[in-house]
C-alpha cells in the first residue's frame, strides 16, 4: 500500500511502500505507534507515541494537531490504525498542511 514518509531534520516527504503497521513502525523507528486521524477520507498520522520522551529530533506538525517529534508515516484506513489501505490525498497536498517546527 501507498504511504508517505515525513522527516522533519531532512525536511522530506517521501513515497513508501507498506504492507501492515509491521511496516510502519520500521519506518518510524519504534514499536510504540499511535495514529491521529488527519482527514474526512481516512488517512492516518501514524508516530512514536513516546516521540517527546525520548527526545527525537526534528519536529513537524499536520494542520493544527499537536506537533510530531522524529519521523511520522501518513497512510489510509478502513476506520482503525490496524485496517490500512493506499493514502487518499496525494504528495503536494500533505506538503501543504506539513509546518516543520
Amino acid at each position: 500500500m501507498k504511504a508517505f514518509r515525513i522527516d522533519p531534520v531532512e525536511k522530506t516527504v517521501e513515497e513508501i511502500e507498506i504492507h501492515n503497521t509491521g511496516d510502519i513502525a520500521e519506518a518510524i523507528g519504534f514499536d510504540s505507534i499511535i495514529s491521529d486521524d488527519i482527514g474526512p477520507n481516512g488517512d492516518r498520522l501514524y508516530l512514536d507515541e513516546d516521540c517527546f520522551i525520548r527526545g527525537s529530533e526534528g519536529r513537524f506538525q499536520v494542520d493544527k494537531i499537536a506537533p510530531v517529534a522524529g519521523f511520522g508515516v501518513v497512510a489510509g484506513s478502513d476506520g482503525t490504525e490496524d485496517e490500512l489501505r493506499d493514502v487518499s490525498q496525494g504528495l503536494e497536498a500533505l506538503l501543504a498542511r506539513i509546518s516543520y517546527l
